[in-house]
């Protein structure tokens, strides 16, 4: 079959032939739906060396996945062939405290295993067919198409976990700002809005993404600029942002979530531009909190996948074959993408 593999490092992926994967016990394969064209999948693309990771290429690139049971090994319950399913990203040990929680993304033993999951050192989703290496890892849909399912593990998951661990800090009258409107951000405006009585303030350069921000739910949008804390802090009437989540994560973007900050606030990195900021007692309003994330629980996939199935988030997704996948990346990084890219390695 054919398989979209990052080959080597700092290089664009490629369509190659790759036999087809076999469940062994416990093992399910999946016949994939839809596979998310993530941006990070560009840092792992163009930003690594060997050695840096401990995994190596080759591997099928995909970490958010959605599409039905295609096989199942043995031992595998509650299962059956043709059965709906999303892939859940992160693959942690199963056994280490945190995955008892169902917080495989925080795995206590992540270092000893040496890959982060199907898309991240193991083959993912970017084929007809991929093999999950537990029935844990994996959820089941009920009437979302796997299509529109797929950016929910990823693009949907993550700005949920960040929002959720700051919840109580978003009651009525309060403030969020999301900045950056791509996969992760329209998802993020839907969410605080099914959530949250929050005031919710989209920033982004693009004219097209704020347009999708305001189609999501958000009910202010910004242009960066010399002005767009001025702007923000006016919207808050002088108060400034509950909490403000960073989904680009440059220099520029992380200045201005601590710039639009309220004291007790939170500043949650979501994005890997690789940008930073100084930290100081007066570097930021007091007691702000500033924290990084990374994905989210079973269980909060679980809660995503709900919203969805009950018509509250609904990502905005653009379909490509498996050929057109090459294609999809430099459209991605010429920002050429509003919402969610979606690759459907098994479309006629």
């Amino acid at each position: 079959m054919k398989a979209l593999q990052i080959t080597r490092w700092k290089a664009s992926p490629e369509i190659v032939e790759v036999d087809e994967p076999e469940p062994g016990p416990g093992q399910v394969v999946v016949r994939i739906g839809g596979a998310g064209a993530c941006h990070s999948d560009l840092h792992l693309l163009h930003d690594f060396d060997e050695g840096m990771l401990p995994f190596s290429p080759p591997f099928t690139l995909g970490h958010e996945n959605a599409g039905w049971v295609h096989a199942i090994g043995a031992g595998v319950n509650w299962l059956e062939v043709g059965q709906p399913v999303a892939v859940y990203g992160p693959w942690g040990c199963g056994w280490c405290k945190r995955c008892r929680l169902g917080m495989e993304n925080y795995c206590e033993r992540q270092g000893e295993i040496g890959v982060f999951g199907g898309g991240l050192g193991l083959d993912g989703g970017m084929a007809p067919l991929m093999l999950v290496p537990s029935s844990r890892l994996l959820v089941p849909l009920d009437t979302l198409d796997p299509v529109d399912a797929a950016p929910l593990t990823d693009a949907g998951l993550t700005p949920y976990h960040a929002i959720k661990r700051s919840l109580h800090l978003l009651e009525p009258g309060s403030t969020a700002v999301v900045i950056g409107i791509g996969g992760l951000g329209h998802l993020a405006v839907q969410i605080l809005r099914a959530l949250t009585a929050s005031r919710i303030i989209a920033v982004d350069p693009r004219d097209e993404a704020l347009q999708l921000a305001s189609e999501s739910g958000a009910d202010h949008t910004v242009a960066p600029g010399a002005d767009a804390a001025d702007q923000i802090r006016d919207l808050t009437r002088g108060r400034g942002a509950d909490v403000i989540l960073d989904v680009v994560g440059s220099d520029e973007t992380l200045s201005l979530a601590t710039a639009v900050s309220r004291p007790l606030g939170h500043v949650t990195l979501v994005g890997i531009a690789g940008g930073s900021i100084p930290f100081s007692f007066f570097s930021q309003p007091y007691e702000v909190s500033l924290a990084t994330t990374y994905w989210g629980s079973i269980t909060e996939l679980v809660e995503v996948i709900a919203l969805a199935e009950a018509g509250h988030l609904r990502p905005h997704v653009t379909r490509f074959s498996l050929d057109e996948a090459p294609a999809v990346y430099e459209k991605l990084a010429a920002g050429e993408i509003a919402g969610r890219a979606v690759v459907s390695p098994t479309a006629a």
